[in-house]
């Protein structure tokens, strides 16, 4: 009679549900999969199929005893590091959007706002339109591969059942300013353009006062708002290719990869 010990069933489920729940922590969170319009169900699917791809390859787990209280510290742990790489990506996401937004401020355009899909929140027009060509851009150069390629090496580099230090936890808030300036280099140009042509439209209306700067201004500020980001366009895959690789090495330092 075929018999199973307990070792046996704990090495074998310890092999292959920690890696799936830090797999499964990363898609929750990530951005496009990690979004609503990717079902629940869908989701862990993924993580249960891209499980499967590299569980041969994975190094020797810890046993897992399912009625044991330091195995669900050990899965909480292996859901934290997926959730943490997820986290980052979302800052690198979300700095196009706080670019979107601070420039339809600046151009008097913050009341044009549409729901976010992805989110369910309401944001700028133009954080919308740069969050889709950012979405592009990262499926279209594999961003998504090689965000897979950093969580399939983070079992090497970060084995199952290792101590996650403060400087991962120091690094992830370090990320919070990085998106903040992020988004404001990215915009930068444009804002000083629009404060050009808000200063001429103080001096015209100091040099003619009978002048109804509301009527002018207003619709030639927003004109010379997307003029401006037209033009600001052509370099908007530097600033692009510069803020994903910064955001991708973030990844591989918090998974002490090389």
């Amino acid at each position: 009679m075929f018999e199973l010990s307990s070792a046996q069933i704990g090495g074998w489920v310890g092999g292959f549900m920690l890696p799936f729940f830090r797999i499964a922590g990363l898609l929750m969170t990530m951005p496009i999969i990690g979004t609503q319009l990717v079902p629940m169900r869908v989701r862990i699917y993924l993580a249960l199929g891209f499980t499967l791809v590299i569980y041969p390859s994975l190094p020797p787990a810890p046993q897992l005893d399912a009625l044991n209280l330091a195995a669900v510290f050990l899965i909480a742990k292996e859901v934290l590091v997926g959730v943490m790489l997820g986290f980052v990506l979302q800052l690198f996401f979300h700095a196009f959007v706080i670019a979107g937004q601070i420039l339809a401020t600046q151009m008097g355009f913050g009341f044009a706002s549409m729901v976010d899909p992805t989110n369910g929140v309401s944001v700028a027009v133009i954080g919308q339109f740069y969050t889709m060509m950012v979405t592009l851009l990262f499926l279209a150069m594999n961003g998504h591969l090689v965000v897979f390629e950093i969580m399939a090496e983070s079992f090497v580099t970060l084995p199952i059942g290792t101590g996650l230090s403060t400087n991962h936890f120091w690094n992830i808030a370090t990320g919070l300013g990085w998106v903040l300036a992020a988004g404001l280099l990215l915009v930068l140009p444009a804002i000083t353009a629009l404060l050009v042509v808000n200063i001429a439209f103080g001096v015209m209306t100091r040099a003619a006062p009978q002048l109804n700067i509301f009527s002018i201004g207003f619709p030639l500020t927003l004109v010379m708002g997307f003029v401006i980001i037209w033009i600001s366009l052509s370099d908007f895959l530097s600033h692009y290719q510069a803020m994903v690789t910064d955001c991708l090495q973030l990844l591989r330092e918090l998974v002490q990869a090389k």
